[in-house]
């Protein structure tokens, strides 16, 4: 099957890496393109230019390539409306409309959503100015949690003690074009990250995951787009994913529906299990990044076969998903700087040792290729070292010991990674 991947990023390569993976397994053979792609995904796949924001342009290279599914990973994509130019011509595509996808484009639109659909979460206020913003902070008391009710690359919440610090933040947000802040009461509890896959009808989940926000060990420094992630989640409640699935999942796909506006692609539904119960925290319209690196790793079914049973409304055909038994963990290489001011253009060694270590594959997220024909870094997260072992303490040394092969200059890591889960340290409110 040719096979057309929008993005540049971890996620994507992981997207690639899973379909390569069943070309060099015999289970099918793939024709794999992507665009724009970076250099580790240029490995296994033709790369093309274009701006993945046009869907006229990608409606057309899916076009000209003959392609016959067309997979788009990041969300500003989704929000702008290019799966529907490529619907438009006639190309089965995985991934949202535009007006589906803002269940992540509005934090708002998806309270709206959850509250038609009876869907367990936060209370919160919508503020349109800073006085609004400092009055929902004084009736919520701290922590303090404010979010860019907008796109934000996963770094647009703030969650703090300090209330001049959430207020400072709020007063940033509603500083961009068409700048809304929403306030939301504190949740309790650890959070669990559950992709569920659905056709516009059916959702399919997929196993949970729990991923790592904050920039430093023991969830300190600022929020960042995700530090590390593992599956499987040994502490979670036996029915975690069909409570998920019955009172969050498919009430809001079908709420989408009945609005005319069907669900299509990945809903990630962000959930924390709190002292009064499971609560949304929030809605992603793709998948997780770095959470679908470690999914996809234990993902035993080909991933073709889904992502085109839900870009043609046959999820409910589908036989039950396969998992590996292993454990995988997702360690995320950070650049100098990251999550603020991110060093780029250092060279990049060590890939090549790391992936040939047991159990472990190296995905790409932001890399270059400069001009004397060096990888170098080109961005704050820069490469996810992913490893399979027979538990999570088997997984974290493999991905660990892959991570000290590689070379990138004031580069920085978590080194806690799934180690609270591994020594049974997780607990449930």
């Amino acid at each position: 099957m040719k096979i057309l991947v929008i993005g540049t990023g971890a996620r994507e390569h992981a997207i690639v890496h899973s379909l390569q993976r069943e070309t060099a397994s015999g289970t099918a053979v793939h024709e794999l393109h992507a665009a724009p792609g970076n250099p580790g995904i240029a490995a296994s796949t033709t790369l093309h230019k274009v701006d993945p924001l046009d869907g006229s342009a990608v409606a057309a290279l899916a076009e000209q390539i003959g392609a016959e599914l067309v997979v788009i990973g990041p969300e500003a994509p989704l929000v702008a409306g290019v799966a529907d130019s490529v619907r438009a011509a006639g190309i089965a595509v995985f991934g949202p409309s535009g007006e589906a996808a803002r269940l992540e484009g509005s934090k708002s639109f998806a309270k709206e959503v959850m509250a038609a659909a009876g869907v367990p979460t936060a209370m919160a206020h919508l503020c349109t100015d800073a006085d609004e913003v400092a009055a929902a902070l004084d009736a919520f008391g701290a922590p303090y949690v404010v979010k860019d009710d907008g796109l934000a690359a996963g770094k647009g919440v703030v969650v703090t003690d300090d209330r001049e610090a959430a207020l400072v933040h709020g007063e940033a947000c509603l500083a961009n074009p068409n700048g809304r802040v929403v306030v939301e009461e504190y949740l309790d509890g650890p959070e669990v990250s559950l992709f569920c896959l659905s056709d516009g009808a059916t959702v399919v989940p997929l196993v949970p995951a729990q991923d790592f926000k904050r920039a430093g060990d023991g969830d300190a420094g600022l929020n960042t787009g995700g530090m590390g992630a593992y599956t499987p989640l040994g502490w979670v409640p036996s029915g975690l994913v069909d409570e998920v699935l019955t009172r969050v999942a498919q009430p809001t796909v079908d709420e989408m529906a009945r609005r005319g506006t069907p669900f299509s692609g990945v809903l990630y539904v962000g959930i924390a299990l709190t002292s009064r119960g499971t609560r949304v925290v929030e809605f992603n319209a793709r998948f997780g990044d770095p959470e679908v690196q470690s999914v996809l790793a234990r993902l035993a079914t080909p991933l073709s076969t889904i992502l085109l049973a839900a870009a043609h409304g046959r999820l409910a055909e589908l036989e039950p998903l396969r998992w590996r038994p292993e454990a995988s963990v997702t360690v995320v290489v950070a650049s100098e700087g990251y999550p603020e001011l991110a060093r780029s253009g250092d060279p990049i060694t060590g890939i090549d040792d790391a992936g040939a270590l047991p159990g472990v594959h190296v995905l790409h997220a932001g890399t270059a290729i400069s001009a004397s024909g060096e990888l170098v870094s080109a961005g704050g997260r820069v490469l996810s070292v992913v490893a399979l072992g027979a538990d999570l303490a088997d997984a974290r040394r493999r991905a660990y010991d892959g991570v000290a092969k590689i070379g990138l200059k004031g580069s920085h890591h978590r080194t806690d990674i799934a180690l609270k889960a591994e020594r049974g340290e997780v607990t449930v409110p």
